[in-house]
């Protein structure tokens, strides 16, 4: 896989990245009756993952691409599996809630990420970070403060199962570090179209949606894979807590779009929202700043 030497070059590649990735909520938001083809969206959203991925592997690495599949091991499943539920559970979390809450909700992943390297790799978490952890945690309950109706308590809760998942994705990588990043991604992809066909089949569902919304759920699943391309382009020569603060131009990008009135979603963010979302960003941003010197707690590196 080729690596950027040029730093100057590499941070713009990640605000590109975490731009792109912003866009996602838009695209949902414009399909038709999003909750109502949720499944359909998953399936088709996991072949185009899927296959591009591995379509990028084979421009990168050749016809013997499919080795990586060979050298997945343990890590690489448990961690495309943990992928493959943070993709089900954003899907279900931003047909159920505003964009906002969604995107704040898996802001928090760095801090879910260091809880699990704590329990699961015995990695010490010192009092700052356990700080940090607190005021995000707050955050994301005073956004909840604002969801009152059912509908927008199951999208914070999905929000927060996706973060989770995201998390997961994260220590497996941790746990073995050779693991073929991009191959455990392309698995997650599977994941979803699988779990997707076994879902439609039982409730006799069409796989297909309108072309318009197949159209929508293939330019999300190729928006995912190109900033999943770019991000990992940069993080090869961008440190940890530089990385993790740029890539927040999803959360910040995504709640813009969707509130642009000339976009033609104009969702405006609640005054809860705002407020925990301003908790979760500074927490964030105290958070780079201290893992400068410890950078094992990073998102999708």
């Amino acid at each position: 896989m080729s690596q950027l030497k040029n730093e100057n070059l590499a941070i713009p590649i990640v605000i590109l990245a975490g731009l792109i990735w912003s866009f996602g909520p838009l695209v949902v938001r414009n399909i038709d009756n999003a909750n109502l083809f949720a499944w359909q969206y998953l399936f088709t959203r996991g072949i185009v993952i899927f296959l591009l991925l591995n379509l990028y592997l084979f421009f990168e690495e050749g016809k013997e691409f499919y080795k990586n599949y060979l050298k997945i091991g343990y890590a690489g499943i448990i961690g495309g599996f943990g992928l493959g539920c943070a993709m089900i559970s954003f899907i279900w979390s931003i047909t159920n809630t505003t964009a906002a809450i969604t995107l704040l909700c898996l802001s928090a992943m760095p801090f879910l990420t260091a809880l699990l390297g704590f329990l699961f790799l015995k990695e010490k978490i010192p009092i700052s970070v356990w700080i940090a952890i607190f005021v995000a945690s707050v955050g994301v309950l005073i956004m909840g403060l604002g969801s009152f109706s059912q509908g927008s308590m199951i999208g914070l809760l999905f929000g927060l199962i996706s973060a989770l998942g995201f998390s997961v994705f994260s220590v497996s990588l941790r746990w073995k570090k050779d693991t073929p990043k991009f191959t455990t991604v392309a698995i997650a992809g599977l994941v979803c179209f699988l779990f997707s066909t076994i879902v439609i089949i039982q409730k006799d569902l069409s796989f297909l949606s309108t072309s318009k919304n197949e159209s929508l759920f293939a330019v999300h699943g190729t928006l995912v894979c190109l900033g999943l391309i770019l991000y990992s382009s940069g993080s090869k020569v961008i440190p940890a807590a530089e990385l993790t603060l740029l890539s927040l131009t999803e959360v910040i990008g995504g709640i813009f779009w969707v509130w642009v009135p000339i976009l033609g979603i104009n969702e405006v963010p609640s005054n809860n929202t705002i407020i925990g979302g301003f908790l979760i960003f500074m927490s964030i941003i105290y958070y780079s700043l201290l893992i400068k010197n410890n950078k094992r707690f990073i998102g999708l590196t």
